[in-house]
């Protein structure tokens, strides 16, 4: 994750997501039947081991601009997602979710291409609702500054507009002084 960015809230994640991933791997285990013979070595100590690293590894930050996330154990994902690209924030629950006091933020883009139906989804944050809070708040002012007069790259295609209707005007004026003449 970029450093030189001023970061406005870093989440932190609850450590029940340890829990969680060894006992949601147990379970795809168990149902693909294959896996079954995997479950002992799982519980002894390789799911507990996975799980930990992939607790270790999990980062997300709010910048000013960007929502920064990195995951992974074996193969690491990072991902940033501009602000202003962001369309929604969804929570989501189910019973082994509710049970372990963990819930998944799931962010949603403009020009979504993911076939999972989402950009990112957040495991495990601690408060959630206030970082989800924040997230749109920081993206509400970014998209009210992107929006100023005299802002960036509109300000050039501003000062050719307003040129260009000055322009219009002042025929307008020589038009109707012909007429009345």
């Amino acid at each position: 994750m970029s450093t030189d960015i001023p970061i406005v809230k870093e989440a932190t994640f609850n450590p029940k997501i340890k829990t969680y991933i060894l006992l949601t791997v147990a379970f795809f285990l168990t149902i693909s039947v294959a896996g079954i013979p995997l479950l002992l070595p799982w519980f002894l100590g390789l799911g507990q081991a996975m799980s930990h690293r992939y607790y270790q590894n999990l980062k997300c930050s709010l910048t000013q601009k960007h929502l920064e996330f990195k995951k992974g154990v074996l193969f690491k994902v990072e991902k940033t997602i501009p602000l202003e690209n962001i369309q929604d924030l969804t929570f989501i629950e189910n019973p082994l979710l509710k049970y372990l006091d963990l819930r998944v933020l799931k962010i949603e883009t403009a020009g979504n291409s993911n076939l999972k139906g989402s950009d990112m989804k957040l495991i495990g944050i601690v408060d959630a609702s206030d970082f989800k809070k924040q997230v749109l708040h920081q993206r509400e002012l970014l998209v009210n500054e992107n929006r100023r007069p005299g802002h960036g790259e509109g300000e050039d295609i501003q000062k050719e507009t307003l040129k260009v209707l000055g322009e219009i005007r002042d025929i307008l004026k020589d038009m109707q002084k012909d007429t009345t003449q």
